[in-house]
């Protein structure tokens, strides 16, 4: 029997994943929050004392990070415009629900030497439960792990699907840029 995966999060409190992870972010580093809706995971991490940029198209969504502690806010049109962070280097970048796969080589780019990515959305299969249904925003079958496991360091991935907080197929990774790392004595 496969071992369950931990459940998705609601939506206001940070992912298990990112919590589970976060610990591997160089203390106080720069940390991009890619889609990052209302902000969930950026108010997470800048708690942590990340200097934390948050970007989304959302206005409205960016709003609720107004004058939040340690949150840059950015909103930008990141499937229609010009990638915003061309020379930027983040120590942590954290990507989750969202899937623009043109994304993915800017992301492994602006990934810090020591960096820390954590990836999580949806996979295929979750067509069966609803929205995202497109092929377009589902990841294929080990796609993160075929995409970014020859370039970084593997510390964990996992795909399949969840029940809660409602029926889901996901896929997660986390990588490092860079070979010496020690995991989290909670990992």
């Amino acid at each position: 029997m496969e071992p369950a995966l931990p459940r998705l999060p609601s939506h206001d409190e940070p992912s298990a994943w990112v919590r589970r992870f976060a610990p591997l972010i160089p203390a106080g580093g720069a940390v991009l929050d890619l889609a990052c809706g209302k902000g969930r995971h950026a108010r997470f991490l800048a708690s942590l004392g990340h200097a934390v940029e948050a970007v989304d198209r959302d206005a409205d969504a960016l709003a609720t990070l107004a004058g939040t502690t340690g949150i840059a806010v950015r909103q930008a049109d990141l499937e229609g415009g010009p990638w915003p962070y061309y020379g930027h280097a983040f120590d942590g970048i954290v990507v989750t629900n969202y899937l623009f796969r043109p994304l993915l080589p800017h992301l492994a780019v602006a990934l810090a030497e020591g960096g820390v990515l954590i990836y999580e959305t949806f996979m295929v299969g979750n067509e069966r439960f609803g929205k995202p249904a497109a092929p377009a925003h589902l990841l294929r079958v080990g796609e993160l792990l075929d995409l970014l496991g020859k370039r970084f360091t593997v510390v964990a991935f996992e795909q399949g699907e969840v029940s809660r907080p409602r029926p889901a197929v996901v896929q997660r990774i986390c990588v490092r840029r860079g070979s010496r790392f020690s995991l989290p004595e909670s990992a």
